[in-house]
């Protein structure tokens, strides 16, 4: 594994900071982050999206990003742009290993030319989930293609000698969102509340540890100022453990709607189409909490968050 990395850079805070995928929940955050803390400038990259202070950019398009960032000049850069959907990313192996894997190999290639620091932020799905819980240090075991893109992702940023890469890996991921579609813990909210008839087979079998997308941004901007030692690969992540159909009861509770038509499945992923997914992943963060940022992990609770941001 690659060393520690040391940073300095002259000042309290990022002067220049690129964020890809600025328009997905986890960039959006991210965004907000850096914006709010002073003395920073923000180019937000998005594939489609345009507006509102985001600027187009297709990753893919080698000679653009290298065009665009030699222009920007960044001190670090936030790599949040991937294929998050197992079962997207099994449908298009070959669009998925381009962007979780190609994209962020040519990143690690941009930060040794023009000298920035970039994170690339990896995922709980490295491990195979059979023992918990995983430090930075574990072998990695993906049980399906998303999560080995994500391997060969996190493998292309560390490998390239004199790039100053971090890899973060996080676990699933809810917070503010557009669409409740937009997360695969925000989705359930629309489940219970479809009161239409329809039941619901929900997720009973893999533990998950849910993480606030503005906790991890925060967390982000920190680790931007930190003058100390920081490791090439750091786990960030919500410490309490849910299965999708518990949080599917805390959602009801919530809400006061009735949760019959959300029946617990305790089998692990069979049959056609469906996408093989570890049972515990559950990351290690002691070398996160070890950096001595203020706050700590500054960890938001699940249902205290959601019961305030439900209750607007």
């Amino acid at each position: 594994m690659p060393s520690k990395l040391r940073f300095d850079q002259g000042k309290s805070m990022v002067s220049k900071v690129i964020i890809t995928g600025a328009s997905g929940v986890l960039g959006s955050a991210v965004r907000q982050a850096f914006a709010a803390s002073g003395g920073t400038e923000v180019l937000s990259l998005a594939h489609s999206r345009s507006g509102d202070g985001l600027t187009t950019l297709d990753l893919l398009d080698e000679a653009e990003v290298e065009k665009v960032f030699r222009g920007f000049k960044p001190n670090w850069v936030i790599h949040c742009a991937a294929e998050r959907r197992p079962d997207v990313a099994e449908k298009n192996p070959e669009g998925a290993r381009k962007l979780n894997a190609d994209v962020p190999a040519h990143l690690a290639q941009l930060s040794k030319s023009l000298k920035f620091t970039l994170v690339y932020i990896s995922t709980d799905y490295v491990f195979d989930g059979t023992s918990p819980p995983y430090a930075p240090s574990a072998r990695p075991n993906p049980l399906q293609l998303y999560g080995q893109t994500k391997l060969d992702g996190e493998l292309q940023v560390l490998g390239v000698e004199g790039a100053t890469a971090v890899v973060l890996r996080v676990p699933v991921l809810y917070g503010p969102a557009p669409k409740n579609s937009d997360t695969a813990v925000n989705i359930l909210i629309d489940v219970v509340e479809d009161q239409s008839g329809k039941t619901y087979k929900m997720d009973h079998y893999a533990t998950r540890y849910p993480t606030n997308v503005v906790d991890i941004a925060n967390f982000l901007v920190k680790l931007s100022a930190l003058k100390t030692a920081i490791p090439p690969i750091l786990h960030y992540s919500g410490a309490e453990p849910f299965t999708k159909y518990e949080m599917c009861l805390i959602f009801a509770k919530i809400l006061g709607c009735p949760h019959g038509h959300i029946v617990p499945d305790a089998e692990p992923p069979t049959g056609p189409g469906a996408t093989t997914r570890p049972r515990d992943c559950k990351l290690y963060t002691k070398e996160t909490e070890d950096l001595g940022l203020e706050d700590g992990l500054g960890l938001s609770l699940f249902e205290e968050w959601w019961t305030q941001h439900l209750k607007k």
